[in-house]
């Protein structure tokens, strides 16, 4: 049994490179206007020049915590923290309407600001936008189980503005919008000019590239050079082997048929497609023997479990049975936890296997050769916490790449999204 769920998890090598291939197709056909499972959204910012500087306010919105920023960029690749405030978004603020929504970020700014002299803002908003400009931008969808209504279709920086208004707030100016993605790219890029992917693996999952503007063919800009960010929104991507986890999980969620991807490589959904396959063993009877109204409930078994049941290196599994007690299960056997950690290797491994796969795809895109140095400005709690997740991409990587893999360096860029609007803001101003 546990045989046959790791070879249904399993990618090959060979299909490595069929995961590169459809991407590549993908990216294309997206960047061609085409239909496409990636967006390839422009972003209306170019890699930055380190020389911005000036004080600059970041307004970071991606999931349940909003947080308000300022940054000193001193003109020679420093980002300096001068001060921020995070706050827990009430939920009809994730589940209600659009002025509950903006006058509560409004209402959070009023109390970070009180100076009257003007001031830039970069609008950090990590939910799929199709942008028009370096500061307007339209919802396409809401996703990370947000469902706020009227702001669908609407452009996100106006919303912001009307409600700025309503504050009586005066002397800031939204002068960019950006993703969390394009954020980490920016961030690691005012002092590092061999960046050029910004990746998120974390509760969701996304990348970014800077991308030749002649290769941008549905964005008619009439310039012959140049580079643009492009937000490439790769959680949607579709062409990849699913599981009879993978169907389930995606039956029984809130997007069914959308964000394939990201269902099989981020945060939200690891430790629940961990959950379906340990239910099914259960059902089987051949895990939890006694226990069979463990994992009923959806959600229950949490990503930061599997990075706990996989960092335990006791050779009693002394913390896994801690965990499993906590979660229920009063007696189980070494043989349990044993089965429990394998299943949550089984199901990260495939995870990093496919992060690997998409970002070299992005990488060979850029430079098909590699033969160029590329920084990876990387965020999210999936790649600094998890204890092999990181590593298996990097191993991944090394196995498509061989020497040239020794060319892409995965940095870690904590806080790209605040840091990087704050820059962005900057180019914008």
């Amino acid at each position: 049994m546990l045989k046959s769920i790791e070879n249904s998890f399993k990618l090959s090598d060979k299909e490595l490179i069929n995961i590169i291939k459809n991407f590549r197709f993908e990216m294309d056909s997206g960047l061609r206007g085409q239909i496409s499972s990636l967006k390839m959204i422009p972003a209306f910012v170019d890699r930055p020049t380190g020389k911005e500087k000036g004080r600059f306010i970041a307004l970071d919105l991606g999931g349940t915590n909003l947080r308000v920023l300022e940054f000193s960029l001193n003109g020679q690749g420093k980002a300096s923290k001068i001060k921020e405030n995070k706050f827990l978004l009430p939920q009809d603020c994730i589940k209600g309407n659009s002025s509950q929504l903006f006058g509560f970020i409004a209402s959070k700014i009023k109390e970070f600001s009180s100076t009257d002299f003007q001031k830039y803002l970069g609008f950090t908003f990590s939910f799929p936008v199709k942008q028009t400009s370096i500061n307007s931008g339209v919802l396409l969808h809401w996703n990370k189980d947000f469902s706020v209504k009227g702001v669908k279709g609407k452009d996100v920086v106006d919303l912001l503005k009307k409600s700025l208004k309503k504050e009586k707030i005066n002397n800031i100016k939204v002068s960019a919008l950006a993703n969390d993605t394009v954020g980490t790219l920016v961030a690691r890029a005012y002092a590092d000019h061999n960046c050029d992917v910004g990746v998120i693996w974390g509760t969701g999952t996304n990348a970014c590239y800077r991308e030749n503007l002649q290769k941008i063919t549905k964005y008619k800009t009439g310039k012959k050079s140049g580079h643009m960010v492009v937000n490439i929104e790769w959680g949607n991507f579709n062409k990849l082997k699913a599981t009879i986890f993978d169907v389930i999980l995606d039956e029984t969620s809130l997007n069914p048929g959308s964000q394939m991807l990201e269902k099989m490589v981020s945060g939200m959904y690891l430790g629940e497609l961990a959950r379906l396959v340990l239910l099914d063993l259960m059902k089987e009877g051949i895990l939890f023997k006694r226990e069979q109204k463990l994992f009923k409930k959806a959600a229950s078994f949490k990503t930061e479990y599997m990075s706990l049941i996989e960092a335990d290196k006791t050779s009693d599994l002394s913390a896994t049975k801690k965990l499993l007690i906590k979660l229920g299960v009063k007696n189980s056997r070494l043989e349990d936890r044993l089965f429990v950690q394998k299943i949550c290797k089984i199901v990260s491994l495939r995870a990093a296997r496919i992060s690997a796969a998409v970002l070299t795809a992005v990488i060979q895109k850029i430079d098909p050769g590699v033969n160029r140095r590329h920084s990876v400005a990387v965020d999210g709690t999936l790649f600094e916490k998890h204890p092999s997740f990181a590593k298996n991409v990097n191993i991944t990587i090394k196995s498509i790449l061989n020497r040239k893999a020794d060319n892409v360096k995965l940095l870690l860029t904590k806080d790209g999204s605040g840091a990087g609007a704050a820059i962005i803001s900057a180019i914008g101003e």
